[in-house]
């Protein structure tokens, strides 16, 4: 724990001291929590979206909604799902089999057959592993919304399902300033969905689950935990992943302060 200054499943605090004389948008939130990766910080390109294009390569014939089944996929599997779990007590994640095993597992959820996907999925593992190399960025919009937040006094906090603390990483992109708290899940042993992470950093912040707001990307991990711990789930879903979500959606990160007036 580190305190700072300042759908469809597919298949296969305390306020800043100095802020805390400011009116929220929204009085019944008085907080609003964020998801980290995919949320505030995005991988460019996604990983996803480079092992589609390569896949095309190996001649594997995929359109846009094969592309967006398996970007569901994987939000579902990374969400703490029971095939993940499975694979975990199978491979250590950091062997070279889990990572070709969950190639595997994303060929067919793009459209592969069981066979193409036991053949590709080595070369693709491979690939990613040789040539994967993103750039880590926090959009104009999220410091401007942050900010804006801050500067309205509410308690912000990063809740993410990492193994471990984030707080250099968050200082090197320069965002720490905006949080008074956060978890990962790995330092608690509880994980998105399950309701215990969220609940743990309102009891540290001493914030009722119901005057908590939830931004995430993942709505398997954001919205259906959150929901289930008390707090308001918010949908960061900028490229229309779920569009069948029932809660609140942004579009683009900018529009969750006037979101927050009428929550």
């Amino acid at each position: 724990m580190t305190v700072i200054p300042r759908p469809n499943v597919p298949a296969g605090t305390s306020f800043n001291p100095e802020l805390s004389s400011l009116k929220p948008l929204n009085p019944m939130i008085q907080a609003v929590f964020f998801d980290l990766d995919g949320t505030l910080r995005h991988n460019l390109p996604s990983g996803g979206e480079v092992l589609a294009d390569y896949t095309l390569q190996l001649g594997l014939d995929i359109g846009q909604e094969d592309r967006l089944r398996a970007i569901r996929w994987e939000h579902y599997y990374w969400a703490s799902s029971m095939e993940l779990k499975a694979d975990r007590q199978t491979y250590s994640e950091a062997n070279l089999e889990f990572w070709q095993n969950y190639c595997r597992r994303q060929l067919v959820a793009l459209g592969a057959s069981n066979g193409q996907a036991e053949e590709f999925a080595p070369k693709v593992s491979k690939y990613m592993e040789d040539t994967y190399r993103p750039q880590s960025i926090v959009p104009q919009d999220v410091f401007q919304t942050l900010s804006q937040l801050q500067e309205a006094g509410y308690c912000m906090a990063i809740i993410s399902n990492r193994e471990k603390p984030y707080q250099e990483e968050i200082e090197s992109l320069g965002i720490a300033q905006y949080f008074s708290y956060t978890l990962a899940g790995g330092e608690v042993d509880a994980w998105k969905p399950e309701p215990e992470i969220f609940l743990h950093v309102c009891k540290r912040l001493n914030i009722t689950p119901s005057q908590a707001t939830y931004v995430g990307d993942n709505y398997f991990a954001d919205v259906v935990g959150s929901r289930r711990a008390g707090l308001q789930p918010v949908l960061y879903d900028p490229h229309g992943i779920f569009p069948q979500a029932d809660c609140p959606v942004l579009s683009t990160f900018d529009q969750l302060p006037s979101l927050l007036k009428n929550i």
